[in-house]
């Protein structure tokens, strides 16, 4: 079972000036009503379809496509009866990120401590307060940011693969990508400037052992010559193209990199999460992240050759750690 939830913030004033007109903030409830108020979160291409099976399950197919996930369910090996956030005992929240599908007027900039004072908007709505965040990328930069800000309405957060602010490669990297979708949208070709993007951030998600492995160098095709690895970019870069919109990506980009918290201003007991070869969050920063936090922190580190996108690949290496976050979750309750 699931439904969704939303409140109408009106002209929802942004941290760096501007607003979001009328704005609707929209999450989606599953699992044990009465359980633990787990709020889960992703990167900037996901959505609240969190756990549906399939967009025939109530999803407002729109608005999956405006928030980057055309399949709903982009956690559901996860958070499913069962499973390791067992909708069985536990109620699940997931959140729209701002920008939201209705937007015709972009703000200049919104960050994550926006985002986070949205979330807290659609807790106060519901009547409820976290029990949990679990966000992931973008979602545990948003974590850390409803933690600083909101502290008061949070028990328990897990942040997988971010930090306490971006790293430095990460932002020459996403501001390349910008540029390449500014050119695409000056030249009249917004789709070609979002797919050359995408294309460059997925050698920035995963690692190059995993393209070692994976790609044989063969050329597809003469004049000019394109590889199988490069058919494979451009195959990642024409999916994104197609449902991502290149203004809202401009500003979630950018968000990314105006992120900043202050972590000793954390007392909530955080467990962090990350894959020792994720390039967008690294290991020394995630260190250094938990001995700054103000309140009890654990980092859990685990391999993977996905590198960044190892949140959405590696289930069976986060699945118990998950399983007993959430078990601690409920008993401190």
């Amino acid at each position: 079972m699931a439904r969704d939830v939303e409140i109408n913030l009106g002209d929802f004033k942004l941290e760096r000036g501007g607003v979001l007109a009328n704005d609707v903030v929209r999450g989606r409830l599953y699992g044990h009503e009465d359980g633990p108020l787990i709020v889960v979160m992703g990167g900037i291409s996901a959505s609240r379809f969190v756990a549906d099976s399939d967009a025939a399950n109530g999803a407002d197919n729109n608005t999956a496509k405006i928030s980057g996930n055309s399949k709903p369910g982009w956690w559901s090996p996860l958070v499913r009866a069962g499973g390791p956030i067992d909708l069985n005992k536990v109620c699940v929240l997931g959140y729209d990120f701002a920008p939201n599908a209705e937007i015709t007027d972009y703000p200049h900039s919104i960050t994550t401590a926006d985002q986070a004072a949205r979330l807290k908007a659609l807790l106060n709505h519901i009547g409820r307060k976290a029990d949990a965040i679990i966000g992931s990328s973008y979602g545990g930069m948003t974590g850390l940011a409803f933690a600083q800000n909101h502290a008061q309405d949070l028990s328990h957060l897990c942040v997988i693969g971010a930090s306490y602010k971006p790293c430095s490669m990460g932002v020459a990297w996403r501001g390349i990508q910008r540029r390449i979708v500014r050119l695409g949208l000056e030249a009249g070709l917004p789709e070609q400037g979002m797919k050359l993007a995408r294309e460059l951030a997925m050698t920035t998600y995963r690692t190059p052992e995993e393209f070692a492995g994976r790609f044989a160098l063969t050329e597809l095709s003469q004049d000019p010559s394109v590889f199988d690895i490069c058919s494979y970019l451009g195959s990642r870069g024409d999916v994104f193209a197609q449902l991502m919109d290149a203004r809202r990506f401009l500003l979630m980009s950018e968000s990314i990199d105006l992120h900043r918290v202050t972590p000793e201003a954390i007392n909530t007991p955080t467990l962090l999460m990350t894959a020792i070869s994720d390039q967008l969050a690294p290991l020394p920063d995630m260190r250094v992240l938990r001995d700054r936090l103000g309140g009890p922190a654990e980092l859990f580190t685990f391999t993977s050759l996905f590198g960044h996108d190892a949140f959405l690949k590696e289930y069976d290496s986060m699945s118990p750690r998950l399983a007993s976050f959430i078990q601690e979750v409920s008993h401190g309750r």
